[in-house]
C-alpha cells in the first residue's frame, strides 16, 4: 500500500508539473503574440495621413493644370467634369496646345470675395452680377465649372469641347465651361448672352 501511494504521489507530482509547463508556455505565447501584433490603434496611427490640399479656399496661381490635384481648385472639382476635363486637355496638348485651369471648385467665401471685388471694379452689382455669381448659385461653388486658358485653349475647347461633353454657357465669358454630357451626341445648348440670363443665377 505504501509503493502504491507513492507512486500515486509521484504521477500527481508529474502532472502538475506538466500542467504547469503547459500554462506557462501558453502564457509566454499570448505574450509574445500580443508584443508582435499591433493593436487597431497603432495601425490607424502608422498609417500617414494624407497631405493637405493647397489654396484651400479654391484659388489657384498661375500655371496649374487639370491634372494639379494637390490643389483644391483642382481636386473638389465634380470627378465627371474632371474627367472630362482631362481627357480634352490631353488630345489638346497632342496638338500643342496646354490647358490652363484658372479657376475651379471655390469656396462660398472664396465667391463671396469675388463677387465684392466685381462690385468695386464694375459699380454696382448688377452690372457685377454679369460676370460673378453669388456664392448660392454659382456652379464653382458645387465644383461644376471650371475656367480655363490660355486663348489657345478655349478656342480649342470652343471647337472640340463638345465631343468630350464640355460647353461653354456664357457668351461673355469664352473662358467658362461646364459638362453637358448630351451635347457628346447633341451639340451644346445655345449660349446665355451673360449669367443674368441663366435661371439658375435667379436664386
Amino acid at each position: 500500500m505504501r509503493r502504491q501511494s507513492a507512486e500515486v504521489v509521484v504521477r500527481r507530482t508529474i502532472g502538475l508539473a506538466l500542467v504547469g509547463t503547459v500554462i506557462a508556455g501558453t502564457a509566454l505565447v499570448g505574450s509574445l503574440v500580443l508584443q508582435t501584433v499591433p493593436s487597431s490603434a497603432e495601425s490607424v496611427a502608422s498609417t500617414p495621413a494624407a497631405p493637405p490640399l493647397l489654396e484651400p479656399d479654391g484659388s489657384l496661381p498661375a500655371g496649374v493644370t487639370a491634372f494639379d490635384d494637390e490643389y483644391a481648385g483642382v481636386a473638389r472639382v465634380s470627378p465627371d467634369l474632371l474627367e472630362a476635363l482631362r481627357a480634352a486637355a490631353t488630345a489638346a496638348e497632342g496638338e500643342g496646345i496646354r490647358f490652363f485651369v484658372n479657376s475651379g471648385w471655390r469656396s462660398p467665401e472664396y465667391q463671396t470675395r469675388l463677387l465684392d471685388d466685381a462690385v468695386a471694379e464694375y459699380g454696382s452689382r448688377e452690372e457685377a452680377a454679369r460676370w460673378v455669381a453669388t456664392a448660392e448659385t454659382s456652379p464653382h461653388v458645387t465644383g461644376d465649372a471650371v475656367d480655363v486658358g490660355e486663348t489657345d485653349a478655349t478656342s480649342w475647347l470652343s471647337q472640340h469641347g463638345a465631343a468630350f461633353g464640355l460647353c461653354q454657357i456664357y457668351a461673355n465669358e469664352r473662358w467658362h465651361f461646364e459638362l453637358r454630357p448630351q451635347a457628346v451626341t447633341e451639340a451644346c445648348p445655345p449660349m446665355f448672352p451673360d449669367p443674368t440670363f441663366d435661371p439658375r443665377m435667379q436664386g
